[in-house]
C-alpha cells in the first residue's frame, strides 16, 4: 500500500510521532535496565547509556531514509526490494517480533505487580482485563491509539520527579573516576543500555498514517531525545543511590529508588508508581498488537479486527503459560538481543540495499 491509499482523515499530525517514539521506549525497561547497563560499565554505565542514546539518533534518520523514499511502510520495502515471497517472509518475522514484544511487555509488567503489590495475582484474570481494555482502545482505530500514546506520556511524567529523592540521599563520588572502563567494557554496557531504547522500531509500519511523514523527521528525533534524557537521569541517579554490588542484586533498580520516596500523604509511593505505570504500559500494548494487526491486513488482506483477535488471544496463552522467572528473563534478553541486531544491523543494511537497487534501476 501506498502512502496515498491511506485516508486523510486516518492520519495524524506529525506533532504526534513524538508521544509515539517516546512511549515506546519507556516501557518495562526502564524499571530495571540498570542493572544490565552497570554489570559491563560500572560507574560509567552513564556513559553508556548516552552513548546508546546518541547512536540511534542516526537509526532514526536511516529509518526516515528508507520510509520516505518508498513513501510507504516496511512491508512495501520488503516488496519492493526483495520480491512477493522473500520480502513476505522478512515482513512475517517482523509482525512476530512485533507480538513477541507485546507478550513481553504485558508478562514483564503482570511480573512487577506480582512481585511488589499482589503474590496472589491471577494473571489469567489480569491479562484477560487489561487484553480487553487493549482491544477497547483499538477498536476506534489509530487515531484512539495515538492519543492514549499522548496520555501515557503527559499522565505518568511526574514520576521522572521522584529521582529528586536518590539524587538528593546519593553520594555523587561515585560517578568518579570518569572513563575508568575500556572501551569494549563501554560497548558492552552501550549494548545493554541500547535494549530499552529500541521500541521506536514500530515507525516502520504506521509510517503511511503520518500527515506529512518528512515534517514528522524531528518529531521523532524529539521524543527520542527526551528519553535519552531521561534514561541518562535515571542511571546517574542510581549511580550514585546504589553501589555497584548492591545494584548486581537489585533487579528492579527503579522501583527500590521509589521505596525511599517519603512524602506526608503516603507511605508507599511505589505502589502508586506501579499503579501509574499501567498508563505506561497500555499504550506500549496498543501500539504493538495494532502494528502487528496492519502487517498482517497488509500481507494477507484480511480485515485488521479479524487479525487482532487471534494476536491478543495469543498473547493471552502465552503470558499464561510463562510461570518461572527464568523463562521470563530468557524472554526478555532474547526479545532485546532480536531487536539488537534488527536495529544496528539490518536497518543500516537495508538502507545500503535500497541505495544500490535505486541507483542501479536509474542506471538502467
Amino acid at each position: 500500500m501506498r502512502d496515498a491509499e491511506v485516508k486523510e482523515q486516518h492520519k495524524i499530525s506529525p506533532f504526534l510521532v513524538f508521544y509515539l517514539v517516546h512511549t515506546m521506549q519507556v516501557g518495562v525497561g526502564v524499571m530495571g535496565f540498570q542493572r544490565i547497563v552497570t554489570k559491563e560499565a560500572g560507574n560509567d554505565a552513564w556513559i553508556s547509556v548516552l552513548a546508546a542514546g546518541l547512536s540511534l539518533h542516526l537509526i532514526i534518520f536511516l529509518m526516515y531514509k528508507i520510509l520516505l523514499k518508498e513513501n510507504g511502510d516496511i512491508i512495501s520495502v520488503h516488496k519492493n526490494l526483495f520480491g512477493k515471497w522473500l520480502g513476505g517472509f522478512l515482513s512475517w518475522i517482523l509482525i512476530i517480533y512485533f507480538i513477541a514484544m507485546s507478550i513481553t511487555v504485558l508478562r514483564t509488567y503482570i511480573e512487577v505487580v506480582q512481585v511488589w503489590m499482589f503474590p496472589d495475582l491471577n494473571k489469567w484474570i489480569f491479562g484477560c482485563v487489561f487484553l480487553l481494555l487493549v482491544y477497547y482502545c483499538l477498536s476506534g482505530g489509530f487515531k484512539v491509539v495515538t492519543g492514549i500514546s499522548f496520555f501515557g506520556v503527559v499522565l505518568p511524567f511526574y514520576l521522572l520527579l521522584t529521582m529528586a529523592f536518590p539524587l538528593y540521599h546519593g553520594h555523587f563520588r561515585d560517578l568518579l573516576p570518569v572513563l575508568n572502563h575500556s572501551i569494549s567494557e563501554l560497548y558492552a554496557g552501550a549494548k545493554g543500555a541500547s535494549l530499552p531504547y529500541l521500541g521506536f522500531s514500530t515507525l516502520l509500519i504506521y509510517f503511511p498514517f503520518i500527515k506529512d511523514p518528512a515534517k514528522s523527521h524531528r518529531w521523532a528525533q524529539g521524543g527520542h531525545l527526551l528519553t535519552v534524557f531521561m534514561y541518562v537521569v535515571v542511571m546517574v541517579a542510581t549511580i550514585a543511590f546504589f553501589s555497584e554490588r548492591q545494584l548486581e542484586k537489585t533487579i528492579w533498580a527503579t522501583l527500590t529508588t521509589w521505596k525511599i520516596a517519603e512524602m506526608p500523604f503516603v507511605e508507599r509511593f511505589e505502589y502508586i508508581g506501579i499503579a501509574t505505570w499501567a498508563l505506561v504500559i497500555l499504550p506500549n500494548m496498543c501500539i504493538t498488537v495494532w502494528v502487528a494487526g496492519r502487517g498482517i491486513r497488509r500481507l494477507i488482506k484480511v480485515k485488521q479486527r479479524k487479525a487482532t483477535i487471534p494476536i491478543l488471544i495469543l498473547v493471552l496463552i502465552v503470558n499464561g503459560m510463562l510461570t518461572e522467572r527464568g523463562n521470563i528473563d530468557l524472554l526478555n534478553s532474547s526479545i532485546s538481543e532480536v531487536g539488537f541486531y534488527m536495529t544496528y544491523i539490518y536497518i543500516p543494511l537495508l538502507f545500503l540495499l535500497q541505495f544500490i537497487v535505486y541507483k542501479v534501476r536509474k542506471l538502467q
